[in-house]
């Protein structure tokens, strides 16, 4: 069970998507985690190594390897099963074509990526708890009106040149 609850801030945005956009400007709450902290892979490694037989510099090893390995593996077309994280599978952007025309893969098929797709047992937090906050400015950070903030998205994926297997693009 987590022991930190999870803070949050309410944050009034005009709706703009949905049944209501365009017709009546309509102001809606919504909720935006805030107060994370990000645990480096060092530190990571280090919290693992803790509990095992291992030191930091062999977890870090394994792991750079498990996701070099498994990126391979889907390069060669095979699907990973990666532990409780998921599975990640080749996939790629491809231009549309029109009927009749031939298609080149060379010239057609664009963009080979790697997906991860999360397994939802291990990524559905059932254990938290929630404390709302009040947003705080960082010092050299202006915020914007919360009407003309954008929101966060999370994106799952695979960063080829660091060998991570998730990120966040915010």
């Amino acid at each position: 069970m987590a022991n930190k609850p999870l803070q949050f801030v309410l944050i009034e945005r005009k709706m703009s998507i949905g049944p209501q956009s365009g017709k009546t400007v309509q102001i809606v709450q919504i909720v935006q985690p805030t107060g994370r902290h990000r645990v480096d892979f060092r530190s990571f490694c280090e919290r693992v190594a803790k509990s095992t037989t291992f030191n930091r510099q062999e977890v870090e090893a394994v792991l750079n390897y498990a996701t070099e390995i498994a990126r391979d593996i889907v390069a060669n077309g095979d699907i990973v099963e990666f532990g409780d994280l998921g599975t990640l599978k080749p996939s790629f952007k491809s231009k549309a074509v029109e009927v009749g025309k031939p298609f080149r893969a060379q010239e057609h098929i664009e963009k080979p990526v790697v997906l991860f797709s999360p397994s939802k047992k291990y990524f559905t937090l059932t254990d938290m708890t929630y404390e709302q906050t009040t947003l705080n400015q960082r010092k050299g950070r202006s915020l914007l009106p919360p009407n003309l903030m954008k929101a966060r998205i999370l994106v799952w994926g695979f960063n080829q040149s660091s060998g991570m297997i998730l990120y966040i693009n915010v």
